[in-house]
């Protein structure tokens, strides 16, 4: 049976929400295509292979959902492909710690130039596109790991016993009153971050 590159890799996603990063083996891989170990060094020299290889067809479905209107603004596709990115990570299992130690595949660079054009049409360089969409990306998957880390802690929250008053900390309990009134600590950063890249852009346009 001859084996494709894409059915490797949609297998192996299809894997990893079954058994997690921790059981997603090459072994394992090769027992649900029925074959052999070797017969994936084929298309992957690796194991690391392979995740790049799986991050990037997620990253492809992604981009494609993400992909930006004609008229839309270059801050509100932003602050929309950082929620769809979000949703994307949450929505498999272990996709974050997958995504965390893996590069773009060289099959991306087409979507990721045509990333970078629209940030340059917006005003930026090219270095600064891409460290915009690098930190938005770091920020999102550093987001979720957090996220996902505060649901498997057990007990409440540790400032749960905080007491306004004289004798308490009413800075402490005013704030924490706030953030249960806010849209949330992703909300919150990401206008924060792009916050800072109007005004860069704002900054230069106005020394120009």
């Amino acid at each position: 049976m001859k084996l494709e590159r894409g059915e490797v890799v949609r297998t192996a996603i299809r894997l990893l929400d079954e058994v997690g990063l921790e059981g997603l083996s090459l072994r394992r891989l090769a027992k649900e295509l029925g074959v052999q170990a070797p017969a994936l060094y084929w298309h992957f020299k690796n194991k690391q292979e392979l995740l790049d290889h799986m991050v990037s067809e997620m990253a492809r479905s992604a981009e494609n959902e993400s992909r930006p209107t004609p008229d839309q603004a270059w801050d509100e596709w932003l602050i929309d492909r950082a929620r769809w990115m979000r949703n994307g990570l949450l929505s498999h299992r272990d996709l974050v710690l997958l995504t965390a130690g893996t590069r773009p595949t060289a099959d991306r660079a087409p979507a990721i130039e045509e990333m970078v054009r629209r940030l340059c049409d917006a005003g930026f360089t090219p270095g600064e596109a891409v460290f915009n969409i690098l930190v938005m990306t770091e920020y999102v998957t550093g987001s979720v790991l957090e996220e996902q880390a505060g649901h498997r802690r057990e007990g409440g929250d540790g400032l749960e016993g905080v007491e306004d008053g004289p004798d308490g900390q009413p800075l402490l309990a005013a704030a924490i009153k706030e953030m249960n009134e806010l849209s949330g600590s992703f909300e919150y950063g990401l206008s924060l971050l792009v916050d800072g890249m109007r005004a860069r852009l704002a900054t230069r346009r106005t020394q120009a």
